[in-house]
C-alpha cells in the first residue's frame, strides 16, 4: 500500500458497532466500512462548514425552533447543490484510491447514503452549531 492509503486508513476512527455481514449489499458495506468512519473523522469540519453556511444566509438558522432547524439542515443539503457538493468533496477527499474506484461504480446511490449520514451527523452535532449563538 502507498503511504497516502496507509495514513488515511490509520487516522480513521473505528466504529465497532458497525458489523459487516456477507449478506450486505456492496453499497451498505461501503457505507459501514468507508463512509461512516470518514464522516466521523470529518464531523467537526462538516459542522464548521454548516455554521459558515448558516452565517452566510443571514443567520436564519439560529432564529428557528429545534424542529425547524432539523428541516433547515435537510433543506440546505438537499436544495443547495453548491453546498452539497462542497460537503461531498470533504468526504470524498478522504477516500483511498481503491475506495474512490468503488465509489464511482455506484456514485448516485452512495451519494444518497453519504448525504443522509452527513445530515444525521449535523443534527447530532447541533449543540456544537448552537455554540455559535453564545459567541
Amino acid at each position: 500500500m502507498d503511504t497516502r492509503t496507509v495514513d488515511l486508513l490509520r487516522i480513521r476512527p473505528e466504529i465497532p458497532q458497525e458489523t459487516i455481514y456477507d449478506s450486505m449489499s456492496a453499497s451498505e458495506r461501503f457505507q459501514n466500512v468507508t463512509l461512516r468512519p470518514v464522516i466521523k473523522l470529518q464531523q467537526y469540519l462538516l459542522v464548521e462548514a454548516f455554521k459558515n453556511y448558516a452565517n452566510k444566509h443571514k443567520g436564519v438558522y439560529y432564529t428557528l425552533e429545534v424542529e425547524k432547524r432539523f428541516q433547515y439542515i435537510e433543506n440546505a443539503i438537499q436544495k443547495d447543490i453548491k453546498f452539497r457538493n462542497s460537503l461531498k468533496g470533504m468526504v470524498i477527499g478522504q477516500f483511498t484510491v481503491d475506495e474512490y474506484l468503488i465509489y464511482i461504480e455506484d456514485s448516485s446511490a452512495l451519494n444518497k447514503r453519504m448525504m443522509n449520514l452527513v445530515v444525521e451527523t449535523l443534527k447530532d452535532q447541533m449543540q456544537l452549531i448552537e455554540l455559535e449563538i453564545c459567541v
